[in-house]
């Protein structure tokens, strides 16, 4: 039975991704071929993506060039316009207020005090995944912080049901960005995408026009590997 469920994706839970490019045409084939998504038209200019017709992802088309072309995580909450005031008062910014995506859900923009960019989603017609921790879907989010301690501080306040209670299977945790990237990279979240062989994966990328960023490594949650699409989107293949 898929996972879309509303009561799956406790507060602090990753429910959804979706990729700013600059060609969702574009973006369509490159992942379509990379994980076996089909795709169907979604709210406004988003894609949604389906794997095996269970709702994965979406893509949609920057409104501004100026916009990076990037992968985003969503964190389930129940009250986004709450959440989002706890984070300020944490330290974060706010970078889009709570707006409702028509009567699929909430959604906010907003930044850990290093920066470092993610979404709320308070669902209403739309939980979210319907289908994760399986080859071509959503696997895992990775922060990659220059304060791993005030990151502990932060996220461990933000979302400790998540992360800490007694039911707790968390999909995301945390690195120091020097680990895998240039010490000058900003904070981030990178999210991982579920693959049965890395190897073959990046052969996969690279024939697609992608490229490859980090080759290979062993982590505590699986080997991954980091990749951009043809477009710039970096994100990760994990093998669990």
């Amino acid at each position: 039975m898929a996972e879309n469920r509303a009561s799956v994706y406790g507060e602090g839970v990753p429910c959804w991704v979706d990729a700013q490019l600059p060609d969702v045409e574009a973006g369509k084939r490159f992942y379509g071929e990379l994980f076996g998504w089909t795709f169907e038209d979604w709210f406004g200019s988003f894609a949604q993506a389906l794997k095996d017709g269970e709702p994965v992802a979406a893509l949609v088309r920057k409104v501004d060039g100026r916009l990076p072309t990037v992968w985003t995580v969503y964190f389930a909450t129940p009250d986004a316009p709450a959440l989002a005031r706890r984070i300020r008062d944490a330290g974060g910014q706010i970078v889009s207020a709570p707006v409702p995506a028509g009567e699929l859900g909430v959604t906010a923009l907003v930044t850990d005090p290093e920066g470092a960019v993610f979404a709320l989603w308070q669902p209403e017609e739309h939980p979210g995944f319907g289908k994760r921790h399986e080859p071509g879907t959503f696997a895992w989010a990775e922060l990659y912080a220059r304060d791993t301690e005030a990151a502990n501080a932060f996220y461990g306040d933000l979302f400790r049901e998540a992360l800490f209670g007694p039911d707790a299977e968390p999909d995301f945790g945390r690195a120091p960005v020097s680990d895998v990237f240039p010490a000058q990279m900003p904070p981030h979240f990178l999210v991982h995408f579920a693959v049965e062989d890395v190897p073959a994966a990046l052969e996969d990328v690279t024939r697609l026009g992608g490229r490859v960023q980090a080759p290979p490594f062993e982590t505590s949650y699986g080997e991954v590997a980091v990749v951009t699409d043809d477009q710039g989107a970096s994100f990760a293949l994990l093998r669990r």
